[in-house]
């Protein structure tokens, strides 16, 4: 279908018009409209444009309201305050705009594609091969992701990249280990995969790295299988694949369960860019963007000074002519712009790395491979705490498993689904089905409901609660409309836009005539926790419908297919808005 203007865009239009006519010179001004308290809008622009054209304020905003053109979508212009206009629509307009935008067969809900959509690459998603994914992956899987939902929903397109931790001295370490003590690795191990397997390596890992620690001899033996593994050494090179394959293949299970999808493709790690590693050393170092200093490759800048005053650099090549992450995130980059074509990279990261990616950026553009077409952007995102505000961690002061925590989520929303089903609706296998639909997507939606750059609370208890700003609120408001659409009979939604509403019809069909807005604003600013504020007023909004207009005893027939029109424009928003997070809508709770 056609994109729909929507009715906030209608009136801006319409608002500018009518500005631009009343004062010439303000051809191009915006009248800064917003929601309003007041009124269904609000504009406060004039009061600037008047303080620039010296003219007084309420007169030019009266001059506006005698020139806007009203037609079938406003109902009433008047002027308030100092200056400013309240507007309010019509009902007809609410109703004919929801209708037109819930007109289609695509489910887009008229949101349009993007103008001029480009190439993004999104990388997130980090695991480390041999070791076990815990709670401080979560936040970098999940906003990723609908980061990737978001920009291709919108048009974009969209390249994935997990850039998993595959390469350096931790598998020369590991392998060494293997060799040394073999008996570690019992033979029932060789015959499970998945998290039971990962955690057999992620135990040999943390052996080894106490040893590693511990022992100066085998720190050096470990180190000498580092250049084995880095010169395609047979028998090392073998091992490193079985521990990449075997972890691949938990990484799989554990975004299974975080229903995610992750395909082998999109899995291109650190030892994915191991061939380019030297030319970009040599690029940089011929481009002077990096010098030698003190055998080290590095690149300085001056506003980066360590607490002793003096500049601290970036390293790209150690003094013993090893690799640190700089060299392969920079290469990773120009393999993103030139092989990829990417005019966007997105780097969902902990914010702790802030400085790293500040100067690998900074080193890029000096070196041209970034630029005003195409500009990298890390989404920094804060820490996962426990309900005591500090690092979330076991009692014994060890991270926390993830798959551990996604399987308490899915048992307390399990007890939820079961609690809630009174009179024994769905069978057993619909419960545990419905239970893990319900604890992924608070889970989630926990995470995406805050800011991405602030730490938040994981609390399960109000994660999966019934009340207040959780996913489980939205779920079942969709829910709810679905069981009510089943019980409507021969009653079918349809739109009567010649109908009067009630101030909550007025107020639901505006706030979801606003989707495209929300979704626009979201993947423009790299912003999940915006579409999750506009769907949970949503779902607020219609809780109160819910409340204060009856649908299916409505006082007529015209007023029932019309709340019916409604109830079906929000549940399909709620689906939409919440697919874009990632998270399922059950049809039945």
């Amino acid at each position: 279908m056609a994109p729909v203007t929507s009715l906030t865009a209608s009136v801006h239009q319409r608002l500018a018009t009518a500005l631009s006519a009343a004062l010439p010179e303000a051809a191009d001004a915006d009248p800064l409209l917003r929601r309003s308290d007041r009124a269904d809008y609000q504009a406060n622009g004039i009061l600037a444009l008047a303080k620039k054209a010296k003219a007084n304020p309420r007169e030019l905003a009266g001059q506006v309201v005698e020139r806007v053109d009203s037609g079938e979508l406003i109902k009433d212009v008047e002027v308030s305050g100092p200056g400013f206009l309240n507007i309010t629509v019509t009902d007809r307009a609410i109703i004919a705009n929801l209708a037109a935008r819930t007109d289609d067969t695509d489910g887009r809900l008229g949101v349009p594609h993007a103008a001029n959509p480009g190439t993004t690459v999104v990388d997130y998603a980090q695991p480390n091969v041999a070791k076990e994914m815990h709670v401080g992956h979560l936040r970098s899987a999940v906003i990723g992701d609908s980061v990737v939902q978001l920009l291709e929903f919108t048009g974009e397109n969209v390249v994935r990249r997990h850039h998993i931790g595959d390469w350096g001295t931790q598998f020369g370490m590991l392998i060494q280990y293997l060799d040394e003590h073999p008996h570690e690795l019992d033979h029932k191990s060789e015959q499970v995969t998945g998290e039971e397997a990962m955690s057999n390596l992620d135990r040999l890992y943390k052996a080894a790295r106490r040893l590693f620690d511990s022992d100066e001899e085998f720190k050096g033996r470990a180190r000498r299988r580092v250049v084995d593994l880095q010169a395609g050494e047979p028998h090392t090179l073998a091992a490193w694949q079985k521990f990449v394959d075997e972890s691949k293949i938990y990484f799989f299970s554990v975004f299974d369960k975080l229903d995610m999808e992750i395909s082998d493709p999109d899995i291109v790690g650190e030892s994915g860019y191991n061939d380019m590693l030297a030319e970009t050393c040599r690029l940089l170092e011929e481009s002077g963007v990096a010098v030698r200093s003190e055998g080290a490759l590095c690149v300085f800048f001056d506003d980066v000074k360590g607490p002793d005053g003096k500049p601290v650099p970036l390293i790209v090549q150690k003094s013993d002519g090893g690799y640190g992450y700089a060299a392969t995130d920079l290469s990773a980059i120009r393999d993103r712009v030139f092989a990829l074509k990417a005019n966007s990279l997105i780097y969902v990261v902990d914010a702790r790395q802030a400085l790293h990616f500040k100067m690998v950026f900074e080193t890029a553009r000096r070196a041209g491979w970034l630029g005003d077409d195409v500009h990298a952007h890390q989404l920094a995102f804060g820490t996962v705490l426990g309900k005591d505000g500090k690092p979330f961690k076991t009692r014994e002061g060890e991270t926390i498993r993830l798959v551990d925590l996604l399987d308490e989520a899915i048992d307390r929303a399990t007890a939820v689904v079961r609690e809630k089903d009174t009179q024994h609706r769905l069978s057993d296998e619909e419960i545990a089905e419905r239970g893990t639909q319900v604890g992924i997507g608070a889970v989630k939606y926990a995470d995406l409901s805050t800011s991405a750059n602030r730490d938040y609370k994981f609390d399960l208890d109000q994660m999966v609660s019934l009340n207040g700003d959780t996913s489980v609120y939205l779920q079942y408001a969709y829910a709810r409309i679905q069981s009510i659409l089943r019980k409507s009979g021969e009653a079918r939604p349809a739109a009567h836009p010649e109908l009067d509403l009630h101030e909550a019809e007025r107020a639901l069909g505006l706030h979801a005539d606003a989707f495209a807005e929300a979704v626009a604003e979201a993947a423009g600013e790299y912003a999940p926790h915006k579409l999750a504020a506009y769907l949970y007023q949503l779902a607020s909004l219609y809780t109160t419908f819910y409340d204060k207009c009856p649908v299916l005893k409505a006082e007529t027939p015209e007023q029932v297919e019309n709340r019916l029109f409604l109830c079906d424009a929000t549940a399909r928003t709620l689906h939409q808005g919440m697919a874009l997070l990632g998270i399922r809508t059950p049809e039945r709770l």
